[in-house]
């Protein structure tokens, strides 16, 4: 852990934040932590909105994504239109290795035959990558929501990772409605996924994501198959 990261008043941080808008905590943030802060972007609606933030302040912030090898095709489409429009876009793989054993011993949909083994899938092609792209950075981005699922409810705008390295995770639009995400997008004339017109309202891997039922949570469709309080994929599971 850095001198700076351990200099920071985390709790004195989210009270000055509770009240301050997006664009403020993300200013704090790159200003704070360049270069070693990135966005991670799984291309939802809600990192489409933080993209085009971090963009107006800096535009060579740096943005990664988790290429698992099993995303939807709209997914890679508006991969291309962010990556025309933005720029400067890191993609990050699975090991090639670790997906061939996982495949060789298990088959390629193993995610649906237990628990363990989807989160083994998701540990292969989205935790390990994650893993790597962080590593050296101080901080990272993200678009969570606290309306998102009953298991972010209590996430802080600012909070110390411990899961890695006890670097800074910031949530700057941690409190923004789904309205608030979609006004955004519409003023600001956004491209997102096509699959959002389709009842997705959150987008992962392509077998593993279905379209919600009227009355069902954003992530109702994410792992349909398994218990609730499992739906992680393990990339923000507090330690």
């Amino acid at each position: 852990m850095s001198e700076k990261i351990l200099q920071l008043d985390i709790e004195g941080l989210n009270k000055d934040f509770k009240d301050k808008s997006p664009q403020q905590v993300l200013e704090w943030a790159l200003e704070k932590f360049n270069p070693k802060i990135a966005l991670a972007s799984s291309f939802g609606a809600e990192d489409i909105v933080l993209i085009n933030m971090i963009k107006k302040i800096n535009p060579d912030a740096r943005i990664f994504t988790l290429e698992t090898g099993r995303l939807h095709q709209e997914t890679y489409d508006l991969m291309d239109k962010v990556n025309t429009r933005f720029g400067n876009l890191e993609v990050y793989y699975p090991d090639t290795a670790e997906v061939e054993d996982m495949v060789r011993k298990h088959g390629v949909n193993l995610f649906s035959n237990s628990v363990e083994l989807r989160k083994l899938c998701c540990r292969v092609r989205k935790v390990g990558p994650l893993n790597r792209a962080l590593c050296g950075l101080d901080a990272w981005i993200t678009g969570l929501r606290q309306d998102q699922a009953a298991s972010r409810s209590d996430t802080s705008k600012i909070e110390v990772d411990s899961s890695h390295r006890g670097i800074i995770k910031i949530n700057p639009i941690i409190d923004y409605t789904s309205e608030e995400v979609w006004n955004y997008i519409r003023e600001n004339n956004l491209p997102y996924n096509a699959l959002h017109d389709s009842g997705y309202p959150s987008i992962g891997c392509a077998p593993c994501t279905r379209a919600v039922k009227p009355g069902e949570d954003a992530r109702a469709g994410r792992w349909w198959w398994e218990p609730r309080e499992q739906s992680e994929c393990g990339l923000h599971v507090k330690a």
